[in-house]
């Protein structure tokens, strides 16, 4: 795998990649390298689509407004998306932006909301979700593209999930006791990965006996603070990365 180049920008399109393929740009996408990056003619920026790799692309000015890329060479294979389900109580606007950003730099292949009884916010923008996503992506060097899946009820979402799928249960009510050893307990590279937290509030006892009764559920303390939502999203999924998921 090719070095990441910090220094070029980072951009999503919709479209096939390939050597020499000319990528029309929308008027916000134009707007931003033309006239917020300031970029020239034949100037590059990477450019990647979630199944084509990353490639380098030369801007072609076709106006003040507007301008075309063309991809000149891939920089980067494509990757697998991971496949870690990062599942959560819905948050409100703002603080959802930014878990959805974090939860996406944190290597979360799968974005979950989660309706529970003490949840914030039952009504999910899932368009807003997913370009928060894509941004995150652009960001941090990330080739595949996050699913947004609709909001489920936790019942539902637990019956649907692979028996054999590992599930990380961000319990409050856990002993505070050492999280890596109790991952750690599990061996490496699981067949597959879910993280669960819940709302401010907490799991009422009812959703906690239906988390943990999930045949491979391992409860785990964040620690001996009561930490938001959005905080221990990262918190967890650092975690679990460092000792199941790709970090190690």
């Amino acid at each position: 795998m090719a070095a990441y180049d910090f220094n070029a920008p980072r951009l999503f399109v919709s479209v096939p990649l390939q050597k020499n393929a000319r990528i029309a740009l929308d008027r916000g996408q134009a707007n931003y390298l033309l006239n917020v990056l300031r970029l020239r003619d034949g100037e590059s920026v990477l450019i990647f689509n979630g199944q084509d790799g990353e490639w380098r692309a030369e801007v072609s000015v076709e106006g003040r407004k507007s301008a075309d890329l063309v991809c000149a060479e891939q920089t980067r294979a494509q990757t697998t998306r991971p496949d870690l389900i990062y599942a959560f109580a819905p948050l409100k606007h703002a603080r959802l932006d930014y878990m959805v950003q974090k939860a996406v730099e944190m290597g979360a292949g799968i974005l979950q909301p989660v309706i529970t009884r003490r949840t914030q916010s039952t009504r999910v923008n899932l368009e807003r979700m997913r370009s928060n996503a894509v941004e995150a992506v652009e960001q941090c060097g990330i080739l595949t593209i996050p699913e947004v899946r609709e909001e489920e009820n936790l019942k539902r979402f637990l019956n649907a999930l692979e028996k054999d799928r590992v599930l990380v249960f961000c319990d409050e009510n856990a002993p505070v006791s050492n999280p890596v050893e109790a991952l750690a307990k599990l061996g490496n590279n699981p067949a597959g990965l879910a993280v669960i937290v819940g709302p401010e509030g907490g799991f009422t006892d009812q959703e906690r006996a239906l988390v943990a009764a999930h045949e491979r559920c391992v409860c785990v303390s964040l620690g001996p603070r009561i930490l938001r939502a959005d905080t221990a999203a990262v918190a967890a999924l650092a975690i679990v990365q460092s000792v199941l998921g790709d970090w190690h």
